[in-house]
């Protein structure tokens, strides 16, 4: 069965081909963009940014090396090597993910059946996969979810490696795609010997079709030749259907998908070299002099390190009357405060280049002001803002296939009904401060802005909710208050 790869791409393609002696097929083409996107230094970014967040950094792959007899640096193993990790990445990634994602979204709408039905269906385990396609977003620029139907049929999102997906996007500002591949292995068994399976699957509005890669060519996976997006059991038969969009949704850190890793990776590894070397330092011990030998009666200097090592003295013999032999140092001092110098320079140097903040900024202690509080998460709050609005453009793809299972469903027809969703951000307040001043706009400003201002306040629906019963139970308890002539009955 042939596959509809799209018609912008085909359309390319045959300009490509235009004239040429051969053409490429369909899966010439693929084979072709797989092996590009395998060296592409956007995929090595996101590899490399998902590395440095788990730890695995430059820095354990380190040696310790010397100048040899010939002037040039050589490798050696006999001085202590140590490869120490401040994970100051993982901490800022975890930052700036937390920030805008570790609060729930407000999701607001003027029909309450609709609003029910998404936060049905946008619920905690959503909100768990949207905190990783955000962590994802940062570190590689762009974050994908891919729209499908459980073993219930229930709709549902789930995250793919960002790595893992070739996009072919049908515009210059990737807005939208014309298809999509996704490359992965998987482990399994061939006969009794364990070994390694690589996938690639390819998305259209046909349906998605799946190929095993091996030696750099795609062999269809007779187990799977074509598949739906979806299936529906019609009077006891099941339908496969396809969606008339690309199962796919891209949420970008910024219009660039910029990863943060760029912004920060050699600041990275200068506080790891800085740490593991003066942990070094520390630890050469004899090293940390350097002996001057005079008349020396030894074999040669590792015979005379040895012996100083293990016995911690040398003999020094004269046969001369005119002098001794002599051992005498020449010191090498480690100063701990060039190295915490240079350490606090590259921390505060990525904070700024990552748009972060410093929790321990003095600023931050006692009673701080709101004042003080906005000017310290100002770099964040505008990277987040940035952020921000390529979620909310995401999302909107989002809500097309969550409509459109409504309305297949039975459940109504929403695509007409207009959706705001608020991010909440996961920073820290003077809460006496916004109390106060909430209490203030009582009177000049309605009640459910106000709530939505208030720090106490989590569901804005819910707490009007809430006050409307209280104030219905106060109506019942004391009926005077309904006619506002209280005044009057007391006189």
């Amino acid at each position: 069965m042939l596959l509809d790869f799209g018609s912008e791409t085909r359309r390319i393609n045959a300009i490509i081909n235009k004239g040429a002696s051969t053409r490429l097929t369909d899966i010439q083409f693929l084979e072709k963009e797989i092996r590009k996107w395998k060296k592409s230094p956007v995929r090595r970014d996101m590899i490399v940014a998902e590395q440095y967040y788990r730890g695995e950094q430059d820095i354990l792959r380190k040696g310790r090396q010397v100048i040899g007899e010939d002037g040039k640096l050589e490798d050696v193993v006999n001085l202590p090597n140590n490869r120490l990790i401040d994970n100051q990445y993982q901490k800022i990634v975890d930052q700036k993910k937390n920030y805008i994602t570790s609060k729930p979204i407000n999701i607001t709408t003027q029909n309450e059946n609709y609003t029910k039905e998404l936060k049905y269906i946008l619920d905690k385990k959503f909100s768990r996969v949207l905190k990783n396609v955000a962590k994802d977003a940062i570190n590689g620029g762009i974050g994908y979810l891919h729209p499908y139907y459980n073993e219930n049929g229930e709709i549902c999102f789930k995250r793919f490696n960002n790595w893992e997906i070739i996009p072919f996007w049908k515009d210059e500002e990737h807005t939208e795609l014309d298809f999509f591949g996704r490359l992965y292995v998987v482990e399994g068994y061939e006969g009794e010997q364990e070994t390694t399976f690589e996938y690639f699957e390819v998305y259209t509005r046909e349906g998605m079709q799946r190929y095993l890669v091996q030696q750099g060519k795609l062999i269809l996976d007779v187990t799977q030749e074509q598949t739906s997006h979806y299936y529906h059991v019609e009077n006891g038969i099941v339908k496969g259907y396809n969606w008339q969009k690309i199962p796919l949704i891209a949420f970008k850190r910024n219009e660039e998908e910029l990863p943060l890793i760029k912004c920060c990776k050699s600041l990275q590894d200068g506080i790891n070299r800085m740490l593991s070397t003066f942990q070094n330092n520390m630890e050469e011990d004899n090293r940390n002099t350097i002996l001057v030998l005079v008349n020396y009666d030894g074999a040669n200097l590792g015979e005379f390190r040895r012996n100083l090592s293990e016995y911690g003295a040398v003999k020094v013999r004269s046969d001369s009357s005119e002098g001794g032999g002599d051992v005498r140092t020449l010191s090498v001092e480690v100063n701990a405060e060039n190295y915490k110098i240079i350490l606090e320079l590259f921390k505060q140097a990525m904070i700024e280049n990552c748009k972060s903040y410093d929790a321990k900024d003095a600023r931050l202690t006692g009673d701080a002001n709101q004042m003080h509080i906005q000017t310290i998460y100002q770099d964040i709050e505008l990277d987040a803002q940035d952020m921000e609005t390529e979620f909310q453009a995401a999302f909107e793809d989002l809500l097309w296939f969550i409509d459109i299972h409504l309305n297949n469903t039975g459940v109504g027809d929403f695509t007409k009904e207009e959706v705001e969703f608020t991010f909440n951000r996961n920073t820290l307040v003077n809460e006496s401060e916004l109390i106060e001043n909430c209490n203030k706009m009582v009177g000049l400003l309605p009640t459910k802005l106000i709530l939505e201002h208030h720090p106490w306040v989590k569901d804005v629906d819910e707490t009007m909710k809430l006050l409307e019963e209280e104030k219905q139970k106060d109506l019942e308890e004391y009926p005077q208050f309904e006619k506002g002539d209280i005044s009057e009955q007391e006189e």
